[in-house]
């Protein structure tokens, strides 16, 4: 069947052709890779625009409860402020511009309250509520307080803090002391000195009144006892105060031995290490001396003194007798005692009658006062029983004529000088066992390499590289939609209007359409419509004559 061509109506020559036109003459495939790249490029542009406006991120709040967490968010979904949560849920991100004005707005709204109360709870006290009610809300409080202080710690993650106040009543020796048991969540890889231990239980004991700090336990999150330490130990059993005391005089030591002997062999050459082995213990001696009050320096002291008389009479009490007058009141004559013969009787004062009992007797006790010292003694606590300093010096640097250096150890003389230096620094007492041992020795030093880091593996460009990647990659992506996608499409939509004839009437059918348009005026065949005519003739004719001239024109051959 030969091949008909059908020539429609179409605008005249050289008018421009509507662009509804051309987009409806596109081919499908064409539509649409137009309408996916618009779609693709509208995507990347709203990407950008989105990351543009977010910017940086910081953290509002990190590790709240669930509660709290989810007050917080809704907040901020009230204020209309972006935000986000980092990997796991563990904390609210927010843009970095807010971050403190969102936590006064927050503080403001009491967020986040926290799952611990403190003393609040004493501002929601009921009407009517028993002592024993009080009594529990005020212990809440307290240990939600002790909480709180515990928590703020660097490396306490969480705390619970359990207090046993025992009733008290009005017998004194029957009052139990109340005690205290806290356990202690620690971020991982972190842990509590014994100063920051030793810190915690005076926390919790002086905020109870009559608390033992030795009825405070301290627990961490695997059960283990922080506190009571190893007995082993020859400082167990010192506070935090002694500890220190103890650091600070070994610090001490170790610092005049450095300044003593780094002038002389250079600070990098020497390392010194002191013990020190302090005394706590208190003793008090109190003595009594009782000395004679007697001698003739001595001064006499008279504590009571009493003198007796008995008269004439024989009786204790018996009264002078005689007649009355001065002459029977006059005090009876010194006796004397001759040095041979016998002894005068003693004189008395005249009386009415003599007889064997006319005589009398005198009697006088004094009592002096005795000598009495009290002393009491009182040793000072925190003497430095022993010490024992170790020092570790660094052979010599020598340096030959050609520039070599080479170590050299020191002679037994420089030794000597450096031990007596030592000795003076650190006050050595050979009586009390002290022990000063010098050392020299070469030390290791690590060789220093200096690696160069590539340009490509700085931190900078690495930073500049990831700060970049997301907007280069969503520029890369747009790229690649346009020149995919777009590019050929506008190509195919910007490509001149379909073939017209001589006439100006278009190509409205195709080869071997055996459409047919009706109505149409005949019109005379052009000049080329008989060689394509004559073409097909040859074709049918011989067609490897064709197909060489084809196959000459496809490889390009003249």
């Amino acid at each position: 069947m030969d091949n008909a061509v059908v020539l429609a109506n179409s605008p005249a020559s050289g008018q421009v052709v509507g662009f509804a036109t051309r987009l409806q003459a596109m081919p499908m495939k064409s539509k649409l890779s137009a309408l996916i790249g618009i779609a693709a490029l509208a995507g990347v542009v709203y990407a950008m625009t989105l990351w543009s406006s977010q910017g940086d991120f910081k953290v509002l709040y990190a590790n709240l409860a669930d509660k709290d967490g989810g007050a917080v968010i809704g907040q901020l979904s009230q204020m209309n402020v972006p935000y986000r949560m980092s990997e796991g849920g563990t904390a609210i991100l927010v843009p970095a511009a807010q971050v403190h004005d969102l936590r006064l707005k927050m503080a403001t709204a009491g967020l986040p309250k926290g799952t611990v109360n403190g003393y609040e709870l004493m501002d929601n006290a009921r009407f009517g509520q028993t002592q024993f009610q009080e009594r529990l809300t005020f212990q809440r409080g307290l240990e939600g307080e002790l909480t709180r202080s515990i928590g703020s710690l660097a490396a306490v993650q969480s705390a619970r803090v359990h207090l046993a106040l025992p009733n008290q009543n009005g017998f004194f020796r029957e009052q139990q002391k109340p005690s205290a048991s806290v356990l202690l969540g620690l971020h991982p890889g972190r842990t509590l000195d014994r100063a920051q231990i030793a810190g915690i239980v005076h926390l919790v004991s002086s905020s109870v009144p009559e608390m033992n700090p030795k009825a405070v336990s301290v627990l961490d999150q695997s059960g283990a006892l922080l506190t009571g330490g190893d007995t082993s130990s020859p400082n167990a059993g010192l506070d935090a105060q002694q500890l220190q005391y103890i650091n600070q005089i070994e610090q001490g030591y170790v610092k005049r031995i450095v300044e003593l002997i780094a002038p002389v062999v250079g600070p990098a050459n020497l390392r010194a290490s002191v013990t020190a082995d302090v005394d706590f213990s208190q003793t008090e001696a109190t003595s009594e001396e009782f000395k004679p009050n007697q001698g003739a320096e001595a001064s006499v002291a008279i504590r009571s003194q009493q003198t007796t008389d008995q008269g004439a009479g024989g009786g204790a009490g018996a009264l002078p007798s005689g007649v009355p007058g001065a002459a029977s009141n006059q005090p009876p004559l010194a006796a004397t005692a001759p040095v041979t013969g016998a002894s005068q009787p003693l004189q008395g004062a005249p009386s009415g009658s003599a007889g064997p009992g006319a005589g009398g007797r005198r009697e006088a006790v004094t009592n002096y006062e005795v000598d009495k010292t009290v002393r009491v003694t009182r040793n000072a606590s925190g003497n430095v029983k022993k010490l024992n300093a170790a020092v570790v010096v660094n052979n010599r640097s020598v340096t030959d004529a050609k520039g070599k250096t080479t170590q050299v150890p020191l002679t037994a003389d420089e030794m000597e000088k450096i031990t007596a230096l030592v000795r003076e620094s650190v006050g050595f007492n050979k009586d009390r066992g002290d022990s000063v041992k010098v050392v020299n020795a070469p030390f290791k030093v690590e060789p220093i390499v200096n690696v160069d880091v590539p340009f490509w593996k700085s931190p900078e460009l690495i930073d500049l590289v990831r700060a970049a990647a997301l907007p280069a990659g969503l520029a890369v992506v747009a790229l690649l939609v346009f020149f995919g996608l777009l590019r050929p499409a506008m190509k195919t939509l910007m490509m001149a209007p379909p073939t017209t004839s001589r006439d100006g009437r278009t190509l409205d059918a195709v080869v071997d359409d055996a459409q047919t348009l009706e109505n149409l005026p005949a019109l005379p065949a052009p000049a080329y419509v008989k060689q394509i005519e004559n073409a097909k003739l040859l074709a049918r004719s011989n067609p490897a004559a064709v197909a060489g001239i084809v196959h000459s024109w496809v490889s390009g051959e003249a």
